[in-house]
């Protein structure tokens, strides 16, 4: 399998997952602002959409979106317990999870990475962010993760995502819940591995 991926963008969610898999797989640098892989190649020649994470199976096969590549990861090592089984009510929760991540998390941080985005819009953006994540705050009382005390793939995804909250300058340093289960998914081999791959920890 290869991964192709961007520092510490939404593909650092699979990169994790994979590594927590204990799977095989080469990562390739498809940085999001020149779209050209470490030997030359044009990642759309790769990829028609240019954006990460994008997976490719050794049979020529491909998978992008991240929700739905880190399913794939989990399920190739169910004894992982990285995802749920299929068809149970615990599967659903965790593609709620995925989705909302995705959507209100995910999506909102993405006008904030945009020069171009007024600052009053800006503002409201981060009114909203905040709203959601505490939110996700009050959900992780009482857990270690957000599914209870089984690490799943949706965790790598929370704390991908919430990492962009220092680059943009939103402060969820308030969320005691959110900053311990942050602080116990950063201490994860696989994470540390992942962020060390991707130049994000020397």
């Amino acid at each position: 399998m290869k991964l192709y991926y961007s520092p510490g963008a939404c593909s650092l969610s699979p990169h994790i997952a994979l590594h927590e898999a204990g799977l095989s797989f080469e990562a390739i640098a498809a940085p999001t602002k020149t779209h050209k892989l470490p030997d030359g190649t044009d990642f759309y020649t790769i990829n028609p959409l240019g954006y990460v994470p994008y997976l490719t199976l050794d049979d020529g096969r491909s998978l992008h979106e991240g929700p739905a590549i880190v399913q794939y990861i989990a399920d190739l090592v169910p004894e992982k317990q990285l995802a749920p089984a299929n068809g149970s009510y615990e599967r659903y929760k965790l593609q709620e999870w995925l989705t909302f991540i995705g959507t209100e998390l995910h999506k909102g941080f993405s006008p904030l990475f945009n020069p171009a985005t007024p600052a009053e819009y800006k503002t409201s953006v981060i009114n909203r962010l905040l709203e959601r994540l505490k939110w996700v705050d009050s959900q992780l009382a009482g857990k270690h993760y957000l599914m209870g005390d089984t690490f799943t793939v949706a965790d790598g995804y929370l704390f991908t995502v919430t990492n962009w909250a220092r680059l943009v300058h939103v402060d969820i340093s308030g969320f005691a819940e959110l900053a311990a289960f942050r602080a116990r998914v950063g201490e994860r081999p696989a994470v540390i591995a992942a962020m060390k791959a991707e130049g994000l920890l020397k």
